[in-house]
């Protein structure tokens, strides 16, 4: 058999390092988001826009389907001018003879710029194949082939491509899940400074101009291939931002222990609370917390309005509000959460949404709550989960998806209802 091997194709996994490949990536990342205007960027939602971010620069690595491989077979002329079966003296020029070439197509997903990049992990066995739009194409030619012969090579060049690109997956977990945080921090950095810039130049007491040559429109994202569905870019107004007042986040977190801690106290005297109504729990829960936090005005910060509203305001706006229900079933806790919706219109609200269930099968209401959430068409994300019992999520509101809402769930086993006797006095 003379001239056997693979046909001279492009080295695989040899143009682009992936560390010089993923810092680039990075780069136009952080590029982009410097790019947006100002005050859209301020008025855009920082999840929106990261969704849509890892969505633009999320790497695809590669995939192969050896099992949708195609054949096709036709004569080629083989240089054996190397072979050391030829006796002659003179290699210098080709020398051709007629032999067999077998084509191979493989198709394959997802990125073409993954088979140029080396994996920080390499040998020095490189594949070799011709890219095309969706396809890997190499060929096996040489004279006097065999069946097995060729299975061999074709099974011996899959196994390489299939190694190089397990490497690059390795390489490629850690980049897609870094980008979240890589794109929100500089999200934040760029906000940040927009803020402390904005609060200098309006300490000076001059009238701002808007600066010429404002960058209008978002950078150009990478060129992908991808069957990923792309996240759109939020779109956000760009009319001057104006900073409103939020509730920290230490005060929320303080908020919602003297709520747990309340409900403790539900735990150790059950017979207290036993025949309690939503309209009592919200009194005891208001005395706690104004026994903590007090208000500039009237000592109390909490007040309520309507049937079970706790309220914290701010220039007449809530900016939290608490809610204290029986569970009813599910329809009955997507209404609360679209009515805390209503009542929050402003950035970076906070919630909290205490949830008594008197059912038996507490699990039961516990996947419910779990399973709706995310399902709600507002909800944006689970932020974190902070007990097997307690949810906090990222809602956009109604109206605005770039006004952020923090709801955070909390469900508690309290005691069945005891219904009083008649007495029968005959």
């Amino acid at each position: 058999m003379y001239g056997y091997g693979s046909e001279l194709h492009d080295l695989l996994f040899h143009k682009g390092d992936w560390f010089a490949m993923q810092e680039g990536w990075i780069k136009a990342l952080t590029s982009a988001i410097d790019s947006i205007n100002g005050d859209e960027l301020l008025n855009t939602s920082t999840a929106d826009l990261v969704a849509h971010l890892v969505s633009e620069y999320h790497f695809d690595v590669p995939k192969i389907y050896p099992e949708e491989l195609v054949v096709a077979q036709r004569e080629t002329k083989i240089d054996v001018s190397q072979d050391w079966t030829r006796l002659i003296n003179d290699r210098s020029r080709p020398f051709y003879i007629s032999g067999t070439s077998v084509d191979v197509e493989i198709p394959f997903s997802g990125q073409t710029v993954g088979f140029n990049i080396q994996p920080s992990t390499s040998n020095s066995n490189k594949p070799r194949a011709h890219v095309g739009d969706g396809v890997l194409t190499f060929s096996v030619a040489g004279a006097g082939l065999t069946a097995d012969s060729v299975k061999q090579e074709i099974d011996r060049t899959i196994a390489s491509i299939r190694q190089y690109l397990s490497w690059l997956e390795g390489d490629a977990r850690i980049y897609n899940k870094s980008l979240e945080a890589v794109a929100t921090q500089a999200i934040d950095r760029r906000k940040d400074k927009l803020l402390k810039d904005r609060s200098l130049v309006a300490g000076l007491g001059f009238k701002m101009k808007q600066r010429p040559g404002t960058a209008e429109t978002f950078a150009a994202p990478l060129v992908r291939q991808s069957l990923r569905p792309a996240v759109p870019k939020p779109v956000a107004s760009r009319v001057p931002y104006k900073p409103e007042p939020t509730l920290t986040d230490e005060d929320y977190e303080h908020i919602l222990k003297v709520l747990e801690n309340m409900v403790k106290v539900m735990e150790l005297s059950p017979g207290a609370f036993r025949n309690i109504d939503e309209e009592s729990l919200r009194t005891h829960f208001l005395v706690q917390l104004n026994g903590q936090f007090s208000g500039d005005a009237t000592g109390e910060t909490f007040n309520y309005e309507g049937k079970t509203d706790i309220l914290i305001k701010n220039d007449g706006r809530n900016i939290f509000i608490g809610e204290c229900k029986f569970w009813t079933g599910e329809k009955g806790y997507i209404e609360t959460l679209d009515q805390i919706l209503s009542y929050l219109s402003w950035r970076d609200t906070k919630a909290a949404v205490l949830m008594f269930s008197r059912n038996k099968e507490f699990t039961g209401v516990l996947e419910k709550i779990v399973a709706s959430t995310p399902a709600h068409p507002n909800c944006k994300k689970l932020l974190k989960q902070r007990s097997e019992s307690s949810w906090t999520y990222l809602f956009g509101h109604k109206d605005d998806a770039n006004r952020e809402i923090v709801i955070t769930i909390q469900a508690y086993n309290v005691p069945e209802r005891i219904e009083p006797r008649i007495r029968n006095l005959s």
